[in-house]
């Protein structure tokens, strides 16, 4: 039997008193007072009171009386006022007296309680998820991801977009981390791959003349987790063609707008600040910077260049840097303490120490107070525009290590501070980034692919300053955390040929790679560009959550894993034995 429900528990107000209701949901709390039981009934819309009294019938009372959380029940009764009113909660007006109940199913005591505040660890929280997901907050964030999710696709509908899906079961390409293997039954010993981003698929589409794609795409990438990756995720994958990248920011910035209008009610100003990779990294030490906070990097080569201090001397001969950071009140904030903890926090990004000065009501103390004199350290905190009460940090070495290391020590002190505001919401584009970096071996490696356009204008650069030429790519950034990226892309067959042939691709294996999307520009490709962004970041930034374990439904935990359904798994050994598999 069914009672069929008029409203939601989270719907009912004062100007609902004496109306005939039917409610369906869980128990959230219930309390028997011999001939008086209430019951706290949640859906994913909120909680009701509900009152069972001995005006119903003794067997209904008796039922009620069984209640425990998480039983599964419906309720008939009659909306009325309540005389102690709750303000803590939207329905706290009114109670609704029952005259009948339905136990759909009974429960066993939940192994985590069902609120937002219970600090559960989260292997448990991810193994009882579908007890986690009851909660307000939870509940919550999967509704806030539907409403984005309804606003990409209103918005780009609107916009001349159309939504095509891209297979699932691909060839392994390169995108920059490990495929995830899948075998064939039918062609033994051959494999797919499930796709890292369907970049080559939607560029197909523009050769294909959709002019115009978008798609809530599945992607999957085997590498490390941490808080803002998972081995699946969720990417707004988008392409244009005829368009250039003030196209891209153009369409792409309406979207933010729309959709931090309608699901934060923020009023967002555009045109979009816009940064160059070059500036970014000198300001910020970071491609993707946080800019709710004015401290910046400070480039300090001159001021050192003729001091006796080896350290930095040294840095400067290799061709490295010194730079700095000055912290606007840092000085009574960071104690030694506080300092040796960072400086161990800091060699992770490849710093060998840290260096401080700081001026406060004892005068000027430092690390390195034995090399310069007072006033040389006063001359220096002057230099990086502090004053009393100021701390300066400095590192130095190579350039990508100084970025790196005061990139994350900017922010590292500003949220020691309380310089980080949930409530505000800096996007910038950061531009021109460089076509092509070095790995760790010294290898030529595409920073975002090799599909990416250089800037016409230099690619003279390709024979003579290669690290030099810089491609017309972009990624959007919010608060410290890249949102989305994407590039103008190579629709030129002959200009293709020699980006491959700087990474050192022969024709065979472009061929092997590529090789279809390279005979689909043989017919006749457009100029395109395109973009993708994160959803899963962009609803756990918009959310304010730390993670985006806490607004994907069923997330792996750190190790890859489902907890829920203790995936993965060994396979069964017949199933191995028809795919030709031998598990070693």
């Amino acid at each position: 039997m069914l009672y069929k429900r008029t409203h939601m528990c989270g719907e009912l107000r004062i100007s609902d008193v004496d109306k005939a209701v039917v409610l369906n949901g869980w128990v959230a709390k219930a309390r028997s007072l011999g001939s008086l039981v209430f019951v706290d009934l949640r859906d994913k819309t909120g909680i009701t009171q509900i009152t069972f009294n001995e005006d119903v019938a003794d067997e209904i009372l008796d039922k009620a009386k069984s209640l425990r959380s998480e039983y599964c029940i419906g309720v008939k009764g009659v909306v009325k006022e309540r005389s102690s009113k709750n303000a803590n909660i939207p329905t706290g007006d009114i109670e609704v007296f029952a005259d009948d109940l339905i136990i759909y199913s009974a429960a066993e005591t939940p192994p985590i309680y069902i609120k937002d505040d219970d600090n559960v660890d989260e292997a448990l929280r991810l193994k009882y998820r579908y007890l986690d997901l009851r909660k307000p907050k939870m509940q919550n964030n999967l509704n806030v991801r539907h409403r984005i999710v309804k606003c990409i696709r209103d918005y780009f509908d609107e916009n001349g977009f159309m939504e095509v899906e891209t297979p699932i079961l691909i060839k392994p390409t390169p995108e920059g981390a490990r495929d995830y293997i899948v075998p064939s039954r039918v062609h033994n010993g051959e494999f797919y791959a499930l796709p890292q981003s369907p970049q080559m698929f939607k560029q197909i589409l523009m050769v294909s003349g959709s002019d115009r794609y978008m798609q809530i795409a599945k992607c999957f990438r085997d590498e490390d987790l941490r808080a803002d990756r998972q081995p699946e995720f969720t990417q707004i994958d988008l392409e244009m063609s005829f368009a250039g990248v003030d196209d891209v920011i153009e369409v792409q910035e309406g979207f933010i707008k729309r959709v931090m209008k309608e699901i934060k009610g923020v009023d967002i100003e555009t045109p979009l600040p816009r940064l160059t990779y070059d500036e970014a990294m000198e300001r910020y030490g970071s491609d993707k910077p946080d800019t709710r906070f004015d401290i910046e990097l400070i480039k300090l080569n001159d001021f050192f260049k003729d001091c006796s201090f080896e350290v930095f001397t040294n840095a400067l001969k290799d061709g490295g840097d010194v730079r700095g950071i000055c912290v606007p009140g840092g000085a009574a904030e960071f104690s030694r303490k506080k300092i040796d903890k960072i400086t161990e926090e800091v060699k992770h990004y490849g710093a060998k120490g840290l260096i401080y000065v700081k001026s406060d009501d004892n005068g000027i103390s430092s690390s390195i107070g034995k090399f310069f004199t007072d006033d040389e350290l006063q001359a220096l905190i002057e230099h990086c525009g502090g004053s009393k009460g100021d701390i300066v940090f400095i590192v130095s070495g190579t350039s990508k290590v100084t970025y790196d290391s005061l990139g994350f020590l900017r922010r590292r002190v500003a949220k020691e501070l309380g310089l980080l505001d949930d409530n505000k919401f800096n996007f910038l584009w950061v531009v021109d980034f460089p076509m092509f970096e070095e790995d760790e071996e010294g290898r030529l490696k595409a920073m975002h692919h090799p599909f990416t356009q250089p800037k016409l204008d230099q690619l003279d650069k390709l024979d003579n300053d290669i690290l030099g030429l810089k491609a017309n790519a972009y990624d959007i950034v919010l608060n410290g955390v890249e949102l989305g990226g994407g590039s103008v892309r190579i629709h030129d067959q002959e200009l293709q040929k020699r980006m491959f042939k700087a990474l050192g691709l022969s024709d065979e294996e472009c061929q092997e790679k590529f090789g279809f999307l390279i005979e689909a520009f043989k017919y006749g490709a457009p100029p395109h560009a395109g973009l993708a962004y994160g959803l899963d970041r962009l609803v756990m930034l918009l959310l304010g959550e730390n993670s985006i374990r806490e607004v994907i439904a069923f997330p792996k935990n750190a190790a890859a894993e489902c907890p829920l359904c203790e995936a993965p798994a060994p396979a069964d050994p017949e199933a191995l034995e028809e795919l030709g598999i031998a598990v070693k």
